[in-house]
């Protein structure tokens, strides 16, 4: 999810930057502000904040409470 949100930071600091626009605040909306949320946020997904991979969940990600089936 917050890969996504990265993603979509970055696609509108792009649109912003073909249009040459800064929606009247030049302060808010500049290059490092946009890229350190967008990098803020793709450090946060690869940390492991938000829905992104588990590391270290077993291989399917299937998980079998009490008997596992096919044991016997």
């Amino acid at each position: 999810m917050l890969a996504i949100a990265a993603a979509i930071v970055f696609a509108i600091w792009l649109v912003l930057d073909l249009f040459n626009t800064n929606l009247g605040a030049p302060d808010l909306f500049n290059f490092s502000t946009m890229a350190s949320i967008g990098l803020l946020l793709l450090s946060l997904y690869l940390a492991g904040f938000g829905s992104g991979p588990r590391s270290g969940s077993g291989g399917s990600g299937r998980r079998f409470y009490g008997r596992r089936p096919g044991r016997g």
